[in-house]
């Protein structure tokens, strides 16, 4: 039977909720890694039955887990990935030279069609990728190599790559998104990069029209279409309709172009979801009301989405992983909140339920098809 597996990852852990195709009761399991930040766990595409998570403590650091049973149970796998080069030093924007850190992995993203092949992206801002199952991991070098990295500089939360988009028309093509860097691109398979930031606009840094610099949220890409990319930036919403070589606002009638997640419908690639934020300086929703706004027209022309959410008192955020669609025919859509909520939508984002309350702040949340 059709269903759904939402994977939510937390600051205590990770869970798995299942349902059928109806998606109104929930069956909850975890929280698996209890005590670990789970920053991301994502499920594969080419195979229902693995899971990934990228749980990280402050005593044993950084560590990938792999599930073959849908999340049931857990083994460590390829542990080694953050030794698999040498360290080096950045040269940071201020023009001091610094040893280049491995933090944490931000983002997983497994192949749409090859279960073994899955790409980490990690803090700082580099980029790995395991072709066996996470057994062996490669950092693709080229990308920490730049020539612009002095010009990159840490966001809030870090020098991290956050993003992963895979081309499935060009399996060459990987497009990924660093805090405060930008978005670059690779037209073969990693081996050189270039960055895609034409027309991005971000004031307080030395060139507000510079090549390198942005603080890119999140970057969304419906398959059919791969060259109409979708961004929220720190403070406007973008859209690219050339794989990233240009950029345009779509920010329109939104309450705040301040915000962290963005999606595309599954069936619908002019249909995209944002969750406005006050601002940089105060992460919660706007007038404390919680409201995903959805565009059909591919940006400009935005209506809340309310039923079902807390429109008043709310003062949660919702992270830059925490929002996901899934690709039942009617297309669920997803949120997950820093105050531990997971809402859920069967019918695109029209009405809404608390599929579950009260978890640790909920840092992703990944939606996998069953």
């Amino acid at each position: 039977m059709a269903g759904v597996r939402l994977l939510v990852g937390t600051r205590k852990g990770a869970f798995v909720l299942t349902s059928d195709e109806a998606r109104q009761h929930w069956d909850v399991q975890g929280p698996h890694f209890a005590g670990w930040e789970a920053y991301h766990v994502a499920g594969s595409p080419a195979d229902p039955d693995r899971v990934w998570a990228a749980p990280s403590s402050g005593w044993f650091g950084q560590v990938i887990q792999r599930s073959d049973d849908g999340g049931r149970t857990w083994d460590a796998v390829g542990n080694d990935f953050r030794y698999a080069t040498e360290a080096g030093q950045h040269q940071w924007y201020d023009g001091t030279l610094r040893p280049w850190e491995f933090s944490r992995v931000w983002h997983l993203e497994p192949s749409a069609t090859d279960p073994d092949l899955l790409y980490a992206g990690v803090q700082d801002a580099a980029l790995f990728r395991s072709a066996d199952g996470g057994a062996s991991w490669q950092e693709l070098t080229a990308l920490r190599e730049h020539e612009s990295g002095p010009q990159w500089q840490p966001g809030a939360g870090g020098m991290c790559l956050h993003t992963v988009l895979l081309d499935p028309t060009r399996p060459d093509r990987i497009t990924v998104a660093i805090s405060a860097a930008g978005v670059f691109r690779s037209d073969d398979a990693g081996q050189s990069w270039r960055p895609i930031n034409g027309g991005l606009l971000s004031d307080g840094i030395p060139a507000p029209a510079a090549s390198v610099g942005h603080c890119v949220h999140d970057l969304a890409m419906h398959p059919s279409r791969p060259d109409t990319l979708f961004m929220q930036k720190h403070w406007d919403v973008m859209r690219s309709d050339d794989g990233g070589e240009h950029w345009t606002e779509i920010s329109g009638n939104l309450p705040s172009d301040f915000g962290f997640p963005i999606a595309v419908h599954a069936h619908e690639p002019e249909t995209v979801y944002v969750v406005p934020i006050t601002s940089d300086g105060h992460h919660f929703p706007p007038e404390g009301k919680l409201r995903v706004y959805r565009s059909r027209t591919g940006g400009d022309e935005w209506e809340p989405l309310t039923a079902g959410l807390p429109q008043e008192h709310c003062y949660v955020d919702v992270l830059r992983d925490a929002m996901a669609v899934d690709a039942l025919d009617s297309c669920g859509v997803y949120v997950g909140t820093t105050g531990g909520q997971v809402y859920g939508s069967a019918d695109s984002g029209d009405t809404w339920q608390a599929i579950v309350r009260d978890l640790p702040p909920v840092l992703s949340v990944e939606a996998q098809t069953l």
